[in-house]
């Protein structure tokens, strides 16, 4: 029996990661429930948006502001950072671990900072709904590395998530990428330019010196006790 439904089907999308880790507190169990909805970005999830229109950024954000892009946030407190150092962009955080969704969420509370928006899941299902050419800036910063060569193609740097990235991502829009893993680098490194960017180092301090605006996360402070080197990669879409 054929489908008749004019509705895309839902993507089948393999998922690695947690999405939950220990209980949360009370606290966090209401951030979640009074803050995570009206700071979404609009609908995102297929069971909101099943036929992938694309959110309307100019109604969600007001018309004309630069809309920036958090890849897996962590803890929020880099993403908290540059919504309060940058209270003309909007900012929208992407992260499908439920306890870092509520880390951020008491952090924005804290901050008071009122330009930012939470897609609490997978990123590939924000791309279907980003607008072609809607990003002037993105981060990805310290994701899993996925250290195992039989798992490098559950990293973000690959065609999968750079694709749709890049298409969301307006001409001259930058990207920066900061890991720990030098296996990482040398993917990124390969990946990311055939995506359609440019990488900006012209020699190496430019990738072993942080950005000027950087905040160093919760990660890079293991990494550093850890003995490994933080690498800052910059590029711009072409």
């Amino acid at each position: 029996m054929s489908d008749s439904t004019d509705q895309p089907r839902r993507a089948w999308r393999n998922f690695y990661g947690r999405r939950h880790g220990k209980t949360l507190r009370d606290s966090q169990r209401g951030y979640l429930d009074q803050d995570l909805a009206r700071l979404s970005p609009g609908p995102v999830d297929w069971d909101d948006n099943p036929d992938r229109q694309p959110l309307d950024l100019d109604a969600r954000f007001g018309n004309g502001r630069e809309i920036w892009l958090e890849i897996g946030f962590g803890g929020g407190e880099h993403m908290v950072h540059q919504a309060s150092l940058n209270p003309d962009a909007a900012i929208i955080g992407c992260e499908p671990f439920i306890n870092g969704v509520a880390m951020l969420l008491g952090k924005i509370r804290a901050a008071g900072v009122d330009n930012v928006a939470v897609h609490p899941g997978d990123a590939r299902d924000l791309f279907d709904v980003l607008p072609a050419a809607s990003l002037s800036r993105a981060f990805l910063l310290y994701p899993d590395p996925w250290p195992k060569k039989k798992h490098h193609r559950r990293r973000f740097v690959t065609p999968e998530h750079l694709d749709p990235l890049a298409r969301a991502m307006k001409p001259g829009a930058i990207l920066r990428v900061a890991t720990d893993i030098p296996d990482y680098v040398r993917q990124a490194l390969i990946e990311v330019p055939r995506a359609g960017f440019d990488w900006l180092a012209e020699r190496p301090a430019d990738w072993r010196t942080p950005w000027d605006d950087w905040i160093s996360t919760r990660y890079e402070q293991k990494a550093l006790r850890e003995g490994r080197t933080p690498h800052y990669l910059t590029f711009r879409r072409r």
